[in-house]
């Protein structure tokens, strides 16, 4: 047991956090995305029994969040014609505030497919058990 480490990060993603260096990349996935696919060359950390926020919530007590780049934090865009609603959005722009005097503004989105090209060269990906749509989020880490 260690002392001030969320009890909701396994070792395997403590670990992974310690390891990944400056600008480089963690997706924090839905339900629905395709982690193993995306995550082949990548190291893919299974957390099916958690949702998003409480995981980026832990994650960001412990990762800075890249200061270099406008926007370390990305979020993948409702594809056009898509009715989805996104209200998951404002609960990871109020955790980010939290950890970030950035804000809302540290946060950007991009297009689907740009996601999915993006998540293919990630670091690792953590697939949760997410069932809000559009839920992904990926993070650039930054320095200490």
């Amino acid at each position: 047991m260690l002392k001030g480490i969320p009890k909701i990060l396994p070792p395997q993603l403590l670990k992974v956090l310690c390891e990944m260096g400056h600008s480089d990349r963690i997706v924090i996935a839905d339900g629905n995305f395709p982690a193993e696919s995306m995550g082949k060359n990548s190291i893919v950390i299974r957390m099916d029994g958690h949702n998003v926020p409480e995981i980026l919530d832990a994650v960001l007590q412990l990762f800075p969040l890249d200061t270099y780049v406008e926007k370390p934090v990305t979020l993948m865009e409702v594809m056009a014609g898509d009715t989805a609603e996104t209200p998951i959005w404002d609960t990871y722009k109020e955790i980010v505030t939290k950890y970030d005097t950035r804000g809302a503004e540290a946060v950007g989105n991009i297009d689907r497919f740009e996601f999915y090209e993006q998540a293919k060269t990630a670091y690792a990906i953590i697939a949760t058990g997410e069932s809000a749509v559009y839920a992904n989020i990926m993070l650039q880490k930054g320095v200490i």
